[in-house]
């Protein structure tokens, strides 16, 4: 046996026993003739301490380097008085090295583990370094507790594990797909899941009736902070459960999970519709931390001369909203400067606001700002009524079309929530329900979860005739302003679905080749169904703190979808392309990192 303990296992229960310990070099240190290692295992930091008496081992101790793996034994002890290192499990005991063995040496590392200065490009070229950093095998082990204790809660609810296939067919989920072209069946291609959708469907339809899977994610997107080409998720479905018994068993996992993970009780999760959300926050995915709201005043500046108000105010696809911003009134101009260009970002032309400095005792005159001038009386006396502001704040305002608000108004929320103090510490998780079925997009509809979430009620005619009033049965699992997970109860209705597609334009033509298999099953009693599926590394993101799900990954891709470790995407020579009877259209000195192709 190489090691009869980890290092950060070593502890005064110990003490007066030899140990034998394997790990890297953190660091050593010459103390006036007496070596101090510092070794590193991924359970922690152990002191071993090296003297002249030893001459052998003392010298073999005089030539280890920074990360040199090596193997150490010797006697548990106390350290002297006044050593003690109280922020170490290990800190109150030391280890006398009585032999020394590398097991290999180290070159000299590209950077220290311990310098939070050096770029994320060169961590990921060298991840197998990255990834011995404290707060990298941290985030790994709670994604591990995290994934133990669904696994655990999942089959203690009645799930059964199944794997679904990683080759499939491409089908319109929202992105682009990832292909894979097929050597065997030329000129055709495979592409990798955007998610299991449809297969946990059919696992409904073959009678599994509680499925689940850590399921491997494709999607060929423009990347961000929280967001990866492959990605991990929780797949659930589940067979003759309603919308809301589908909640109830995914929140008693959810709150499960924190309680045992985080030890947070997130008590019983608010159900909020879409068109709440939207309206008070700007966003499907509010942040309740934060208390500041939107107001609509759309009926008190209708009659308004300002035509920056006015217009919206007179159109039923826009929104006039003010946001009050409680003692606000001390922000500078400066700062209202660049809020001004953050809105811009969203599409707002500008960012109307007044600063309430004494209302209550000279009314209009008490008002600070641009605008007031341009609002009557009636309208300045409803603003400051219904968005109950008092002397000291700030109203900011929003006008214009209803997306162009909102997006806006939300991120403008958001950063002054947290610029200024108003969004709080500690977690709050909600379920946001009853979005509309459909959207519509330059003329036309798109589904606003995917095409096979269930409408509230199953009546194809009126589906069809009014498909922007019709509401589905999907819902989305938010956390701290955050989308956790998202699902829905799925069409099970061939008549339905087939409407649907209809509704999105596509063809039945176009459905019966891309979708067959799902509507040929619809056929032969497939049950009501629904289920989710939970983002996991973004959970684990913010579960963990960090500020990029390339934390919480042991092998990401940058924001380019580029691997600095193996340098993938790469270039492969004629050969393996004449197999896949596909030819490049790029050369490779111009596209060195991917290769574009096309059919033969």
């Amino acid at each position: 046996m190489m090691r009869s303990h980890y290092c950060g296992q070593v502890t005064e229960a110990l003490t007066g026993q030899t140990v034998q310990v394997c790990g890297w070099v953190q660091r050593r240190r010459d103390h006036g003739g007496v070596i101090f290692i510092d070794l590193r295992d991924r359970e922690g930091l152990l002191q071993i301490v090296f003297d002249p008496d030893n001459a052998e081992t003392f010298a073999a101790a005089e030539r280890l380097r920074s990360e040199y793996v090596v193997q150490i034994t010797g006697l548990v002890r106390a350290r002297p008085e006044g050593t003690v290192n109280a922020n170490l499990p290990t800190g109150r005991i030391e280890v006398l090295g009585r032999s020394v063995e590398v097991l290999n040496k180290s070159e000299t590392p590209p950077f220290q583990l311990d310098d939070d200065s050096v770029g994320e490009e060169t961590r990921l070229k060298y991840r197998y370094i990255d990834l011995r950093r404290p707060l990298m095998q941290k985030n790994l082990r709670l994604r591990h507790d995290v994934i133990r204790r669904i696994r655990n809660k999942m089959d203690e609810l009645g799930f059964i594990d199944v794997e679904t296939p990683i080759l499939t067919r491409a089908t319109p989920e929202g992105a682009r797909d990832y292909l894979v072209p097929s050597r065997t069946h030329e000129g055709k291609f495979f592409a990798l899941p955007q998610s299991p959708q449809l297969f946990k469907q059919l696992l409904m339809m073959g009678g599994l009736d509680r499925y689940y899977q850590i399921a491997r994610c494709f999607r060929d997107e423009d990347l961000r902070a929280d967001r990866q080409p492959e990605f991990t998720q929780l797949d659930v479905e589940t067979s003759f459960l309603s919308m809301e018994e589908i909640m109830a068993l995914i929140e008693t996992m959810f709150v499960d999970l924190f309680q045992s993970v985080m030890n947070v009780d997130l008590g019983k999760l608010p159900h909020m519709s879409y068109a709440d959300a939207m309206g008070r926050f700007g966003s499907d995915k509010p942040d309740l931390r934060n208390p500041l709201e939107l107001v609509e005043i759309k009926d008190l500046v209708a009659d308004s001369e300002f035509k920056v108000f006015a217009a919206p105010a007179a159109d039923p696809k826009s929104r006039v909203v003010v946001m009050r911003v409680p003692g606000g009134g001390k922000i500078p101009r400066s700062q209202i400067d660049d809020y001004t260009k953050m809105v811009g970002q969203y599409g707002a032309r500008g960012l109307a606001w007044i600063k309430v400095n004494e209302w209550t005792a000279k009314g209009r005159d008490g008002l600070q700002s641009p605008i007031v001038k341009n609002l009557s009386d009636a309208a300045l006396a409803g603003i400051i009524s219904r968005s109950g502001a008092v002397d000291g704040d700030l109203l900011f305002f929003g006008a214009d079309k209803y997306k162009i608000v909102c997006d806006a108004m939300g991120a403008l929320r958001i950063k002054v929530g947290l610029d200024h103090g108003f969004t709080a510490q500690g977690w709050r998780a909600l379920w946001v329900v009853d979005w509309p079925m459909f959207d519509e997009d330059e003329g036309r509809w798109v589904a606003l979860h995917h095409p096979f979430t269930a409408p509230k009620v199953f009546d194809v005619a009126d589906i069809e005739a009014n498909p922007g009033t019709v509401l589905s049965q999907g819902y989305d699992l938010v956390l701290n302003g955050v989308e956790v997970g998202g699902g829905s109860v799925r069409i099970h209705r061939a008549d339905v679905q087939s409407a649907v597609f209809r509704l999105l334009g596509i063809s039945d033509e176009e459905a019966r080749e891309k979708f067959g298999f799902l509507l040929d099953a619809l056929k032969f009693g497939a049950p009501p169904h629904g289920g989710i599926a939970l983002g996991l590394d973004r959970l684990v993101m913010l579960m963990t703190g960090a500020q990029s799900i390339r934390e919480v990954i042991a092998f990401p891709k940058t924001q380019t979808a580029h691997c600095p470790l193996t340098n993938a995407p790469g270039t492969v020579d004629g050969k393996q392309l004449r197999e896949l009877s596909i030819r490049s259209t790029v050369s490779p000195a111009a596209a060195p990192r991917a290769v574009s192709v096309t059919e033969a």
